[in-house]
């Protein structure tokens, strides 16, 4: 039986990077970044409820979407059950349905997702509880370094995104004048996002920050891969992070382009979506009132994964 992972994040927090090094394990040369095995496959995608619902996602409001999401997921789950049973036993590949865009190393699918754990009005979990999903990796990052990035990939202000870090109704694709390319992504603010992931008990939950996946990339992808019940030799795991060194991503972002990076506005500069990639590069980024506000928000939460506020350190 496939299971398969959330790979959850609050935006711009190394998702994406997680996804590249899984994307190049055991493979003889870097994966194309515009070529993803899981290129498309986000929980919020539309095409997903679509395909799954047989109706599109646009004619209902974001609540009514929510309701219907853990369907899709659980109908998912369940088509990639089916498609191993079906190679098991001889039959080949089956129809690729939906998630055939999900990452998949073996008997593992692994899903991005930016939803915080939500429930919908009826009380069940939006991404569908253990009926849709059999566990989840959670990529966190130092919020300081989170909004700097976050304002870029939101073409907004430093303060702005500060704001945005700290509502409880923050989200992405939320527009109701117009159709977004993707459903509501709820995020609720930074500390409670990671709350509501670490707290709930329908899955369980393996944590990587990426300051440790940054200091030690072998070593923690090494981790996570036997979390999931994988492993990946030496030469290969090396050999992944080598051809997802983020100088080596954004060389293929200057060549080629990311089809992942925000548009931009026409007439607006294009910004990279592979921006810096270190850790504690907010110390010359921030200034000490952004930095206050963003630790006096979320310290609690900060310390709670690790992340010192400069009053205690």
């Amino acid at each position: 039986m496939r299971r398969t992972i959330w790979l959850a994040s609050y935006p711009k927090s190394g998702n994406t990077w997680f996804r590249m090094l899984l994307a190049n394990l055991g493979r003889d040369v870097p994966v194309d970044i515009n070529d993803l095995p899981g290129r498309g496959g986000i929980a919020s995608a539309r095409r997903w409820f679509d395909e799954v619902m047989l109706f599109p996602s646009g004619l209902l409001t974001h609540d009514e979407c929510d309701r219907l999401r853990p369907r899709v997921y659980e109908a998912i789950a369940d088509h990639a059950a089916d498609e191993v049973g079906a190679m098991a036993a001889g039959g080949g590949d089956p129809d690729r349905g939906p998630d055939a865009d999900a990452e998949v190393l073996d008997d593992v699918r692994f899903v991005k997702t930016h939803d915080a754990w939500t429930r919908t009005s009826g009380g069940e979990p939006v991404l569908g509880g253990r009926r849709a999903a059999d566990a989840a990796i959670l990529i966190v990052r130092d919020p300081r370094d989170v909004v700097a990035s976050l304002a870029r990939h939101n073409r907004q202000s430093i303060d702005d995104a500060v704001g945005f870090m700290g509502r409880r109704t923050a989200a992405f694709c939320d527009r109701e004048d117009r159709q977004p390319n993707q459903l509501r992504q709820q995020l609720s603010d930074w500390s409670a996002f990671h709350r509501g992931w670490i707290e709930q008990t329908d899955l369980p939950v393996h944590q990587v920050r990426y300051e440790d996946l940054k200091e030690d990339v072998c070593g923690v992808f090494a981790r996570a891969l036997a979390f999931t019940g994988n492993t990946g030799s030496t030469v290969q795991i090396a050999q992944a992070a080598r051809f997802a060194d983020f100088a080596a991503l954004q060389t293929q972002e200057r060549e080629r382009g990311f089809r992942e990076a925000p548009r931009s506005r026409p007439g607006a500069t294009a910004h990279a979506f592979f921006r810096q990639g270190i850790a504690g590069g907010w110390r010359s980024e921030l200034s000490d009132d952004q930095r206050t506000a963003i630790e006096t928000m979320h310290g609690a939460m900060m310390i709670r994964l690790g992340y010192a506020p400069v009053a205690s350190a």
